[in-house]
């Protein structure tokens, strides 16, 4: 008598951006072999693409095709169900069902949110949400008002930039600080006003950020600091419309411009989760195996996600919410991907482990800064009895735009900012990455960045290139030599350039080196 075959599990994931993406990837083999079967939601109608480089695309620096990080076609191929356009309205837990806002109802043994964050919208006086904008996913703004999270925005402010407009940009992290300077490279006007004293408050110490101030300066980019921002002024036209024309500052300082563009930061995409009754903080809160507190066939992955260990009485609120960076998500997806797989055979995942550190850099032409770790120590502050000072070094060059701190515990890089250094900042990577120790002699390593002095880059086959993928040299290298001729098909091969882009400029370099070597 034959024997029945078990039901592959039904696992179904919400979202597919770059994050969901790289799940239902890794997913491909099982489902290929009819180990389990996928169903993907997907509110957008486009292909995946990558977030990240939106800005590029809104300024023309990019196509739109090289947004594009994945096929529908392909998942199809291999066996996944993939909805596009389509929403998911509710999660029934008591029947484990997905429901759709037209209706239809998606039974899941496993369900995997990855539906991301939005960008944060302040409350200014006199910003109108017009209510829902095309994409159904978030909320029009006051015309000339904009965030810059998807395509749609990225065409939206591609209208309006010119040589000459008057570009007002609030907040400035990282995606605010590169957007400025892509929009100067135009022949924009570009004021970028943030609150507190100095930019980037999160990863650098106050020589980094003034260093950075002057730089962006240079760039074309007036950097306003203390801005309180309170509300918009707006002109309404003949046909009723309300078009921004200035930003105004608790102090009553009045900003004014042709376009107010919000970057504020981003929140996680939790609506979804809090229906369904799920524990919710900065996101949907999951354990050490990437599973609801509230639902263990429930997981998170990406800027949607709070990684925090379980406990029934923990507050709901707490750090850990959406960082913006790519590299994170990917890592969470790949790790639930392997551990489902693992469940397939038997085995017990381990725990989520995230050891790639967190290192942070301006892809700008114009500025070179790469940041990670700690940076706040005061080299000459005092040391209580007991307690052991970090070491600190410091080389300051302001004039010409140069700064280094490095942050060493028991001889250890535990944290470091470099500014108009990049050769210097490569090799701060790759000895954060590894928790090298530094030289003795600290000065051998500003050698680096010398004009005089022909140092190699200090990167063999070995050194990654793409923090994000963890993609070394010598991959990149191998995909050159195997036929990869541009940019886009090294990221098609290998991943690398896919996530933040930092990497883009070094994967050029290499294939240069290539043509050069074979000419």
């Amino acid at each position: 008598m034959p024997v029945a075959r078990a039901t592959p599990p039904r696992v179904v994931l919400i979202g597919l951006g770059p994050v969901g993406l790289r799940f239902a990837e890794e997913l491909l083999p099982a489902i290929s072999a009819g180990r389990l079967t996928l169903t993907i939601i997907g509110a957008e109608s486009e292909a995946p693409y990558n977030r990240v480089l939106v800005a590029e695309y809104a300024v023309g620096d990019l196509d739109r095709d090289e947004l594009t990080i994945g096929d529908v076609a392909e998942l199809r191929a291999a066996g996944a169900e993939v909805m596009v356009g389509a929403r998911a309205a509710s999660i029934d837990r008591s029947t484990r069902e997905v429901t759709l806002d037209d209706g239809r109802r998606i039974a899941y043994d496993r369900l995997v949110l990855a539906t991301g964050a939005r960008a944060t919208v302040p409350a200014l006086d006199g910003l109108e949400r017009l209510g829902a904008d095309t994409s159904g996913l978030d909320d029009a703004l006051t015309s000339g008002v904009c965030v810059l999270r998807s395509t749609e925005d990225a065409e939206r402010l591609r209208a309006r930039i010119a040589p000459g407009a008057r570009i007002v940009v609030l907040g400035a992290g990282v995606l605010g600080i590169e957007l400025a300077l892509l929009l100067a490279r135009t022949g924009a006007s570009v004021r970028l006003a943030h609150f507190g004293p100095a930019p980037m408050p999160r990863q650098l110490d106050r020589g980094a950020a003034a260093v950075l101030t002057a730089a962006l300066a240079s760039a074309g980019v007036e950097v306003v600091p203390h801005t309180r921002a309170e509300a918009v002024i707006a002109r309404q036209s003949a046909d009723g419309v309300r078009t921004f024309r200035a930003l105004v500052t608790s102090d009553g300082r009045r900003i004014d411009g042709d376009l107010l563009v919000l970057s504020c930061g981003v929140r996680a995409r939790t609506e979804l989760a809090e229906s369904a009754g799920l524990r919710v903080g900065a996101g949907v809160l999951v354990d050490a195996r990437l599973a609801s507190w509230s639902d263990e066939r429930i997981h998170a992955i990406g800027d949607c996600a709070q990684v925090a260990d379980r406990a029934p009485d923990a507050p709901d609120a707490g750090s850990g919410g959406p960082s913006g960076l790519i590299g994170p998500g990917w890592r969470q997806a790949e790790w639930l991907a392997r551990a489902l797989r693992e469940e397939l055979d038997g085995v017990a995942p381990g725990a989520f482990v995230d050891e790639a550190p967190g290192v942070v850099a301006l892809k700008a032409e114009q500025v070179d800064l790469v940041a990670a770790g700690e940076v706040s120590a005061d080299p000459f502050a005092p040391v209580p009895a007991g307690e052991k000072a970090p070491g600190v070094a410091v080389w300051a060059d302001p004039q010409h735009g140069a700064y280094v701190k490095m942050v060493t515990t028991d001889g250890a890089l535990t944290g470091f900012v470099a500014v108009g250094l990049p050769r210097t900042a490569a090799e701060l990577s790759v000895l954060y990455a590894r928790r090298g120790e530094l030289p003795a002699d600290r000065s051998l390593l500003l050698r680096l960045d010398a004009a005089e002095e022909q140092v190699p880059r200090p990167t063999g086959r070995d050194a990654t290139v793409c923090v994000c993928n963890g993609i070394t040299a010598g991959a990149i290298e191998d995909a050159i030599g195997d036929g990869c001729a541009s940019v886009a098909d090294v990221g098609r091969c290998t991943r690398a350039g896919t996530g933040c882009g930092g990497c883009r400029a070094r994967i050029a370099e290499l294939l240069g080196a290539r043509e050069a070597a074979a000419a």
